[in-house]
This record gives C-alpha cells, structure tokens and sequence, in this order.
C-alpha cells in the first residue's frame, strides 16, 4: 500500500517537477516508503517575525515543525531546512505564493519526521531524541531574499525569515545547545552550506555545531545543448530577490553573486565542519538543469532522464562527465580532516530525509557503511568519512527512482 501510495504522488507532482522548478521535494514523494506510523508534528508560525518584515512571498507568517527531544538529546538540535525549488522572475513567484512553497496558508498543519527527522532509534540511531526542526521554505530563494516587488505583491524576505527562525529557536531553548546540526535536503541543502558560517556564529565556541547539505551540490555545469539552464535559473533567483548582499562574503568578495549561489564555489571556503551528501547521479539536476524540456526540443533525453535504465551508452557517457565534474568540484574541499562526503553513484535525490535511504535494512552502502553511520560517524568524530562511490553501475545497493508519464 506504501509503494503504490508513493506511485499516485509520482504521477501528481511530476509534472510540476520538470516545467516550473517551483514545487520539488522528491523526498516528500517517497518519506513514508518503509514507515509503518511516522510521527507527525505540528506546524507553528513565527508570531513575532511580521514585525521584523520577516515574511513569506505573500506576506504571511513563516513556520517550523519542532519535535522536543530528551535524555540525552535534551541539549541537542537539529534543524533541518525544508526544499522544494526556486522562483527567478514574477511569473513563477506569483505562482509559488499560491502554493505552500510561498504561502504559511498553504502549509499542512502537521508533516511526517521520517529519517533524520525521525523518533525512533531503530530509524535515526544517533539523532532520534535530539530536538529536531524543520523549517519550512516559502521564500523561494534558498532563505537568502532580500526585497520586495510592490506592483506584485511579493515579498523576497528569505534572510530575514533565516534570522527570525534562528532567534525563535533560541529563545526555545536552542541557546542552551551542548550539540547542533544545521541539514537541509535540495534547496535546503543549498541552505545549510549558504547558511553554514551564520549558524556556527549563533552559539558558544564549546559547542559542536556542523551543517550537512544533502542533494545541495548543484553544479554550474553545461546542459545537453552546450548552454548553461542552471546558471541562467539561479541568476534570475539572485538578481530578481536580492539575495546577493546575503550570498557568503569569502565569495562574493572574488566572484560574481550567481556563482556565489553555487557550492561548488562556496565550501572549500566554510570554516564550520560540512558534510555533503549527494548522489553523484542527482535526478533533479538531470531532469531539470542537464536535459529539460527547453534544451530537448526532440524528446531525445525523454525516456532517460525518467529511467537510467533507458540511456544509451552516449548518454550514460555524459553522466559519467558530470559526476567527474562533481567529484573535481569538492577536491579541495575533501582536503580538509573536519569535512565529510558521501557521494554514491545512485540516480536519487535527497536521501536523509526518506526512511528508505537514510537508516534500514537495505539502505545504499558504500563499502559496508549506510548514511546514516556514515553521517553519525563523522558528526561525532568516530571516523573519518570521506566516502565516493565507483562509477555506475557498480553499486547494486542503490534505490534509484524511476518515474512514469
């Protein structure tokens, strides 16, 4: 019943998915797979952040889910940064403000906390009683907005929304924090290392904080016509909100602020310890950024950016190009003992969140290890994780999706 209810959301969303850019979270599509009963938490708005113009596109109130934590998770956090794409010019943000990306009056009034979010120790063995957050994402710009369109009606309030969330959950106990964890899944993904620095900053030097951006590491890569769509995407998000005088000075003091949207240009740079989690084969950058619809006018990438199993071997040569492109990307970053990686060679996005590829029975591997250990390693210093799968089709444990028309 699980399955065939994450096959029905499939065939909704997908076709958002790949023309607007403005409603993605895979990971929502597939949170419930391998969940009897998750638990599910309740949204709360941010009363005081109106005041500080800290508002979502439409000018309602922003919001997070917090389960409380316990024993030894009692001083603990973990936020977790909602995804679900960007908006990069009126056209599309008047749409999103009319969804819950851009609309507290969108929300659901409760979420499932699968995953890392989850509560249970045989699901989350290292963060399950922490206290756990998500954040929810209605700005469209990676929390990092900063402006408004008056003749629209929009709000580009992303910074703000950031500094009115943190202070919420200062106030709520997360100043007392012995251990913090600032993640975030896609957009949110990108959140957490754009945000990484200004979360270190909110607390004491004797406490451990470190950020985890899962399926964040969007590349500038050229697309199937030889043109960059990703660029040109996240050049209209900067520009169009703002978001450049919030983007990390390391970068935009030698770079230009759309390249400053761009990890690959921004974590060798962070100084608080990041681990990044990706598939080197990420579904969202093949359907929407390597071959949409716009740069395939023939169909000619159709049936396999919808299932890699459909690729010709020419096809499957220029994926091999882009995850040379990723791995060359963290080069310098991975130099750094206080950093981790896990880069398999699935065809998944966002893989924390879903029970299924976070922590069970036959979660991915690389070598022996799950990212579940492999992300608990790393936090608490057990090991050193630094791990990069080989290249496709080499890894049978992988749970690559497959979508249909």
């Amino acid at each position: 019943m699980k399955v065939l209810w994450a096959f029905v959301v499939v065939q909704f969303v997908l076709g958002r998915w790949v023309d607007g850019f403005e409603d993605l979270n895979v990971t929502e599509l597939f949170s419930y797979v391998g969940v009897a009963r998750p638990l599910m938490v309740p949204l709360t708005l941010i009363a005081g952040a109106a005041a500080k113009g800290a508002v979502c596109l439409d000018g309602t109130l922003p919001a997070y889910h917090l389960h409380r934590g316990y024993g030894s998770g009692a001083n603990s956090w973990l936020i977790q940064l909602e995804g679900g794409g960007w908006c990069n010019n009126i056209r599309t943000c008047v749409y999103r403000k009319t969804t819950r990306r851009g609309s507290s009056n969108y929300m659901e009034k409760q979420i499932p906390f699968t995953g890392i979010l989850s509560n249970k120790p045989e699901e989350n063995p290292d963060f399950f009683n922490w206290n756990r957050v998500k954040l929810r994402y209605c700005d469209g710009a990676s929390f990092t907005g900063e402006g408004q369109d008056k003749a629209a009606r929009l709000f580009f309030r992303g910074q703000r929304i950031w500094l009115a969330a943190m202070e919420e959950l200062m106030s709520k106990g997360m100043r007392y924090a012995h251990q913090a964890l600032l993640s975030g899944c896609s957009a949110g993904g990108l959140a957490s290392i754009l945000h990484c620095d200004e979360f270190r900053e909110l607390f004491p030097k004797n406490t451990k904080v470190k950020c985890l951006g899962d399926a964040g590491l969007f590349l500038d890569a050229l697309d199937v016509s030889g043109g960059r769509t990703l660029r040109a995407l996240f050049g209209g998000v900067v520009n169009f909100q703002g978001a450049g005088k919030n983007l990390p000075r390391t970068c935009t003091n030698h770079m230009d602020p759309t390249s400053c949207f761009f990890p690959q240009n921004l974590v060798a740079n962070i100084r608080t310890p990041l681990f990044l989690l990706n598939a080197a084969y990420d579904t969202w950058q093949i359907q929407a950024s390597l071959a949409p619809p716009s740069v395939d006018p023939h169909g000619y990438w159709n049936a396999c950016k919808m299932n890699y199993r459909a690729c010709n071997p020419s096809q499957i040569q220029f994926f091999q190009g882009f995850r040379n492109e990723m791995l060359n990307s963290v080069r310098g970053f991975s130099v750094s003992r206080q950093n981790g990686l896990f880069i398999n060679s699935c065809f998944a996005h966002c893989q924390s969140e879903r029970q299924d590829t976070w922590f069970g029975n036959n979660s991915p591997l690389i070598g022996n290890k799950g990212i579940a250990r492999s992300v608990g390693d790393w936090y608490f210093e057990r090991s050193t994780v630094k791990a990069i799968d080989c290249p496709y089709p080499c890894d049978r444990t992988c749970h690559n999706l497959v979508f249909r028309a």
